[in-house]
Parts: C-alpha cells; sequence; structure tokens
C-alpha cells in the first residue's frame, strides 16, 4: 500500500486480532492484520501512528549502518557471543563448521560452491551451538520471572530477535547468538516477558525492569549492534 510517502507491506495472519505496525531494522514498514481489516481500517491505522513512524525512521537513519557483507574466505570475521572469529578455511573435518582454537573452520568444499552453500552451514551452526547454549542461559532468568518455557527454538525469525506466546513457546533468531551475552540475556528476558504480558505496554516494561533494572541502556546498545551483525538477505533453515 501506498499512504501518502510512506510505502507499506501488508501481510494477513489469522493470529492477529489487532493491526500491528512495525518499522523493521532495514527502515521498511510493515503491517500485520487480522483477515477481515478492510483497507479504510489499515489507512485510520497507520495514520494514527504516523508521528511514531516518522520518529522511527529518523532513529533507524541516525543509528543504523550499512550492514557489511562478508566473504566466505581466510581472515573474514564473524562474530559469536560478542566477540570476532576469524574464519579459517581447512581442507578436511568432519563438520562443515566449528570453533576451534579461537578460529571459525569452514570446510573448504563448504565454501568453494556458491555463496548460498556456505551461508546455509555457517547460519546451521548458528542454530545448533546456540540451542543448548541458550537453555542453560535462560533457566536462571525464568525461575527469577516464575514463567515457564518450551525451547528455547533458534530460527530464522526476519526482523525480529525473538518470539514468545502465552504458553511460553520460545523462540530466538539464531543471529542473537552473534550478540555479546548480556545483550543475549536482555533478548531473553523481553521475550520472557511476555508469557505474562503479550503487549508492550506499562505491566510489561514493569516486569523487565523487575528482572533487570539496567534494560533501556541494554536495549540501547541493541540497537546500535544490531546493524552490524551478519544477516545474509536470504538464509535458509
Amino acid at each position: 500500500m501506498h499512504i501518502g510517502d510512506l510505502d507499506v507491506h501488508v501481510t494477513v495472519s489469522d493470529r492477529r486480532r489487532t493491526v500491528r505496525l512495525t518499522v523493521e531494522r532495514d527502515a521498511t514498514l510493515t503491517v500485520a492484520a487480522p483477515p477481515e481489516t478492510g483497507e479504510a481500517d489499515l489507512v485510520k491505522a497507520i495514520a494514527a501512528k504516523r508521528q511514531w513512524v516518522y520518529a522511527k525512521l529518523r532513529e533507524r537513519a541516525e543509528t543504523g549502518t550499512l550492514r557489511s557483507p562478508r566473504e566466505f574466505v581466510t581472515g573474514e570475521g564473524f562474530p559469536y557471543l560478542g566477540r570476532s572469529y576469524r574464519l579459517l578455511l581447512v581442507g578436511e573435518a568432519e563438520r562443515p563448521v566449528r570453533l576451534h582454537r579461537g578460529r571459525l573452520e569452514l570446510r573448504r568444499d563448504c565454501a568453494d560452491g556458491s555463496t548460498d552453500d556456505a551461508t546455509r552451514h555457517l547460519v546451521r551452526w548458528y542454530r545448533q551451538v546456540g540451542e543448548p547454549w541458550l537453555r542453560k542461559r535462560i533457566g536462571p532468568w525464568a525461575l527469577r520471572m516464575e514463567v515457564d518455557v518450551a525451547g528455547p527454538h533458534v530460527l530464522p525469525l526476519g526482523y525480529r530477535w525473538g518470539s514468545c506466546t502465552a504458553q511460553g513457546k520460545l523462540n530466538i533468531h539464531w543471529a542473537t547468538m552473534q550478540l555479546s551475552p548480556d545483550l543475549v540475556d536482555y533478548v531473553l528476558v523481553h521475550e520472557l516477558a511476555h508469557v505474562r504480558h503479550p503487549r508492550h505496554d506499562e505491566t510489561f516494561w514493569h516486569a523487565v525492569e523487575r528482572s533487570m533494572p539496567d534494560f533501556a541502556a541494554r536495549r540501547t546498545r541493541l540497537r546500535l549492534a544490531g546493524p552490524a551483525l551478519w544477516l545474509p538477505d536470504a538464509t535458509s533453515p
């Protein structure tokens, strides 16, 4: 849809009960709406949040940086838990990717093909190492916040860091494993708060603050860190 000077990508979801407007990390504007929502209702909902949209777009322009592409060559840096590890292409290895002696090893036959092949192997590695690490990390936070969760499951989630349902089904974006542990903790606490508080209202932020008093500083750092992470345009599970 084109509404004034705004280009809006609209998706229809049976799970939505209200219109949800999101300014993504790449500054695109998306709307998720229930199936019965008419065009006039969408225009009204977006117009009501126009000033908020412009503020978010300015924020993206001020804090965002161009996401630098990565090459699958020896010496290229890839982040993991807040540190940059240099890639090392190796001739023989049991696994396509592993972290070994301070280097992120990628088997050469996985890099000699298409970029998509190398991307798939590396994304799979982030997912494989992410799930056991996050399971250990989330336990104390879930206990502190008195919630039960299933997972977490590490998945491609577009431009969302994570999601959590009222039933405690927790999903975390694989790219989260590139963040420093204290920022991963913020993502976890944010999603755990959604078990009891589905909306980003005052009670939600109070729940986050009770468990993490410095959440605002971490949230700011997360916003600044996001654009610098490796996030290919298209990734396969």
